[in-house]
């Protein structure tokens, strides 16, 4: 048995076009272009990439987008301030900090200056608070985008043991809460694993669907997992290789030849879930130009 593979990037570039409609549509309606505002402190390689990603993204489906970069050395009631002109900008409707943020810098204390109406990201705590009680949020858009893989892929969750190893704000909670839900597309039995849990395979073994966001390369093996399994691999972690180019190669969270021997589906790393995050963003940012989470 070999899993058949969820491709991230064919369903990412159905959910841009969608978007790119919609935002077509709503500009012919007589509306302004949404606007996404970038917010990136340091010089990061990793977040230029990033972020050049998000960049892209939004001139493809017609989001207009701007990258305020700030030094390094910014402290963070400069960076506060900032973010809070940008909240009473009214041409702004997403505010987008790009993490992670210098050591100096509280990456919580800066999510929370942002106005969760403009949160596309879906890190405030109010979004948090709203999507853990079953209110409408904006979604954190990894787990979003997993749960429109699901739907694209009609991979069920509703009473299977879902399985996530890595309990990250950005990640592990807010996926865990998904497809855990009793309404709409969860309704999943959930575990979440993390760096304390003792005996890491006497969980996954057991998974139905596993979610591995641990960002540890080739964490999860083939004789961790059962026969059957979806596993959806979130990690993307740069591995020596000196027959690239770049002197590196992207591997996931789990060891992808033996792994994709016992799952019935799998994400491969990359253009798995990593372009589905850069979609549902694009959504985020077109639902806060309409006001459809939070109406004025």
């Amino acid at each position: 048995m070999s899993a058949k593979i969820i491709d991230g990037k064919k369903v990412a570039k159905l959910t841009r076009e969608e978007v790119r409609q919609d935002v077509e549509d709503w500009v012919k309606d007589g509306n302004r272009a949404p606007f996404l505002q970038v917010v990136l402190v340091g010089t990061n390689p990793a977040s230029d990439v990033y972020v050049g990603a998000k960049t892209r993204a939004c001139k493809e489906v017609g989001i207009q987008t701007d990258t305020k970069r700030l030094p390094d050395t910014i402290s963070a009631k400069e960076l506060k301030s900032t973010i809070h002109k940008l909240n009473n900008d009214d041409s702004v409707d997403g505010i987008l900090v790009q993490l992670p943020l210098p050591n100096h810098l509280s990456a919580h204390d800066v999510i929370e200056a942002i106005d969760y109406r403009k949160d596309v990201d879906g890190f405030h705590p109010m979004n948090v608070g709203r999507l853990t009680v079953g209110e409408p949020s904006f979604r954190s858009c990894t787990p979003a985008g997993i749960m429109e893989l699901f739907k694209h892929y009609s991979i069920p969750s509703k009473s299977k043991h879902a399985v996530i190893v890595g309990a990250s704000n950005i990640v592990g909670r807010p996926i865990s809460i998904l497809l855990n839900k009793e309404e709409g597309e969860g309704k999943a039995t959930t575990t979440v694993c993390h760096k304390y849990t003792k005996d890491l395979t006497r969980h996954t073994i057991s998974a139905d669907i596993l979610v591995v966001a641990a960002g540890q390369p080739n964490l999860i093996k083939g004789e961790m997992v059962k026969e059957g399994c979806v596993v959806v691999d979130v990690g993307i972690n740069r591995v020596a290789d000196e027959t690239k180019e770049k002197g590196y190669t992207l591997v996931g969270d789990c060891h992808f030849e033996s792994v994709k021997e016992k799952a019935s589906w799998i994400t491969p790393v990359p253009g798995g879930v990593g372009p589905m995050t850069v979609a549902m963003l694009m959504k985020n940012t077109l639902l806060a130009a309409k006001k459809s989470i939070y109406p004025e």
